[in-house]
């Protein structure tokens, strides 16, 4: 059984600083790891630290959750800022969700523990069985599933929800990915699956518990440099 103190889990912090609380208060039972990789300029840094000053204990008095801070001056981009965290793990199992706490972390909890039978689980918003607390806007919601249909077309992978920010990996399955990834931005969560699907790892979509949050930083000309960064995918 794959306990939590053996998977670390990424949480990239861009300018959270408003929604940071709640992360943190969300994550306050994990046992495991958890490292925060923050590019902006705002006091999301400083929020981080000062609650590792007065952590959380349990009836022994050990410390959880695990926190590591990693501070940028330059901007890393959503998958610069995985990236940095993924090299800085150390533990055999690695995941990633969002910082304004759209995946809770008990589904966190459940992607970890799919893992033993695959060596990507990550959530999915578009299966019948996922459960979704508040829905996106309706202009979001298209957003999503045109780019989603994109990235069928352009990388020929067969999965629904590219996009949720919900992603656990075996340590074989990062270490493929690592040398070989090359989006920074929002991309990246397409960019991982087609390396590994290509790859011939084992790839799991699991429907999940989600709920808007709002405050996203995606805008359209993201939605552009997302759809030329899949054709610069698919050419190699």
């Amino acid at each position: 059984m794959i306990t939590e103190e053996e998977c670390t889990l990424i949480i990239p912090a861009y300018n959270e600083e408003k929604r940071i609380e709640r992360c943190l208060a969300d994550i306050s039972s994990y046992r495991g790891p958890v490292i925060f990789v923050c590019d902006g300029d705002d006091r999301t840094p400083e929020i981080i630290r000062s609650y590792t000053d007065s952590p959380v204990t349990d009836e022994s008095g050990k410390k959880y959750p695990d926190i590591t801070v990693l501070s940028f001056n330059e901007r890393l981009g959503k998958g610069g800022g995985i990236t940095a965290g993924m090299k800085a793990a150390a533990t055999e199992y690695i995941g990633y969700c969002d910082a304004d706490g759209a995946t809770p972390i008990s589904e966190m909890r459940r992607l970890f523990s799919e893992i033993e039978t695959c060596d990507c689980a990550f959530g999915s918003r578009w299966l019948s069985a996922s459960k979704i607390e508040k829905s996106q806007s309706f202009s979001r919601k298209l957003q999503s599933r045109i780019f989603n249909l994109c990235v069928k077309l352009i990388l020929g992978i067969p999965f629904k929800d590219t996009q949720c920010g919900a992603k656990v990996f075996k340590r074989t399955a990062v270490d493929a990915l690592l040398p070989r990834v090359r989006s920074s931005g929002f991309a990246f969560d397409a960019e991982i699956l087609y390396i590994l699907y290509r790859g011939g790892f084992m790839i799991k979509e699991v429907p999940i518990l989600w709920s808007e949050m709002g405050g996203s930083h995606v805008g359209i000309a993201d939605a552009i440099k997302m759809l030329i960064n899949l054709i610069k995918i698919r050419l190699g």
